[in-house]
């Protein structure tokens, strides 16, 4: 299915990287699936807590796992000062988005690479200069890019020897599973694939917590030897607090690295967040940036809804994530274009089913809805009036295809029926997503 590997792609709940690994632990084979017909000029699915990396290695700082040095600024006099009061051999500075690819990124200043390493702290001013306030261009970011408005300055620290590390949620041990693997620092995913025997893995008793022993196999699995041993079984119980601390779903630390010097240091952390935790962890959710989300993305969540735009002209408005997946592919199978992914979920009210179709209704690349509800949870004459208050009071003016079934299934056709709007009522999925590209066809 196109659009389940659009979202597959993007879901920051879980890294693909540390889902494969977990998969292949498990001794299934790893299948990647990629965008083919559906362009997405944006996907950005229900908005999981992403942090910046700085935040990310503010929590670890706190829990007392070892990071770089690092202070952060929205100007360049700061920026410069940071790099000054670091008083560090090497120094490197970070642009701030939540993207990856920066290193390799454009700011459209003229700068290259949002990723700069220098020994001269006088030079920290003049980097920052061209990316603060300017938009940073990777092959994450949209095609304009994302305006950096805060860099991180930090000590820049030689690294020996890389490592894999994470700490994850695994539904087949029912509990938080340490994975690691000596190496790191690059695709964790060929790892796993080329060579299995490199990623070990330790099941964690969610009441006992990461036992000693188990600290200690893990850091000499991952290579560590002599004192450096001990310390990095240190840190592994470290991040295991601060996976139990912030609620987090995975703590995935690539590469956690040997220094010359004989440290240990978690160098990059992705960090994932139970969003069902948000009541208890406010401190951590008050972090939340939300300044590079999407605002129709932004404006669904205020309702509870699950919006995904995407590059078609069929808006598509259903209830449940499959059947959401279900009727983007079917309408692409007839020759149309998913314009957006809209889930109402189960407890809809009439008020959200409005709201849903002012955002749709408020996109120029729409020229046809298509609800299709099936309706269990969901009260199908709910939906109905939903639909006929939206219409009239929006003045609909595209044409509107509804395919309605289940619960209160004859009451809601009634109401539609009755409602004297021009709706195109349809049969069956199928019969829907013809109509609907009918419909912009007659156009």
């Amino acid at each position: 299915m196109v659009l389940h590997s659009a979202l597959f792609r993007v879901n920051m709940a879980a890294s693909i990287v540390s889902q494969t690994v977990a998969r292949g632990l498990r001794g299934a084979s790893a299948n990647h699936l990629f965008l083919d017909k559906f362009k997405c000029a944006r996907v950005s699915c229900r908005r999981w807590l992403n942090l910046q990396e700085y935040q990310s290695k503010k929590l670890m700082q706190e829990s007392g796992v070892t990071v770089q040095r690092f202070y952060v600024a929205d100007n360049a006099p700061d920026a410069l000062q940071a790099a000054k009061r670091l008083g560090a051999k090497e120094i490197v500075l970070k642009a701030q988005i939540l993207a990856g690819g920066r290193g390799k990124g454009v700011f459209d200043s003229g700068l290259k690479g949002g990723v700069h390493l220098t020994k001269d702290p006088s030079v920290v001013g003049e980097l920052a200069k061209k990316m603060l306030g300017y938009s940073l261009t990777t092959k994450q970011t949209p095609k304009e890019g994302v305006k950096v408005k805060t860099v991180m300055v930090a000590e820049a620290l030689d690294i020996t020897r890389e490592t894999y590390f994470a700490i994850l949620m695994d539904r087949a041990c029912n509990g938080p599973v340490m994975v690691g693997s000596p190496q790191g620092g690059m695709d964790i995913e060929e790892v796993a694939d080329k060579t299995p025997e490199l990623i070990f893995k330790e099941v964690i008793d969610i009441f006992e917590g990461v036992r000693d022993d188990q600290a200690l196999r893990m850091a000499a699995n991952l290579g560590f030897k002599g004192p450096l041993e001990r310390q990095a079984a240190d840190q592994i119980k470290r991040l295991y607090d601060l996976f139990l601390k912030v609620d987090a779903t995975q703590v995935e630390v690539n590469p956690l690295g040997e220094t010359p010097e004989g440290q240990v240091v978690c160098f990059d952390a992705k960090i994932n967040f139970d969003d069902n935790a948000e009541f208890r962890q406010k401190a951590v959710f008050a972090m939340d940036d939300m300044s590079e989300s999407d605002p129709t993305e932004m404006e669904a969540a205020k309702w509870d809804l699950k919006y995904i735009g995407l590059d078609g002209n069929i808006a598509c408005f259903v209830n449940g994530a499959g059947l959401a997946m279900a009727t983007c592919d079917i309408i692409d199978l007839h020759g149309g274009k998913p314009a957006n992914f809209l889930d109402l979920g189960g407890g809809v009210k009439e008020k959200q089913v409005y709201e849903a179709f002012k955002l749709l209704t408020a996109d120029p690349k729409v020229e046809a809805i298509l609800v299709n509800i099936f309706g269990g949870i969901v009260n199908c004459a709910i939906i109905a009036n939903g639909i006929t208050k939206a219409c009239r009071e929006l003045e609909l003016k595209v044409p509107l295809v509804v395919r309605l079934e289940g619960t209160n299934v004859q009451e809601a056709k009634r109401i539609l029926s009755e409602s004297g709007l021009p709706i195109v009522a349809a049969n069956d999925l199928e019969d829907a997503a013809k109509k609907a590209v009918a419909a912009i066809a007659k156009k």
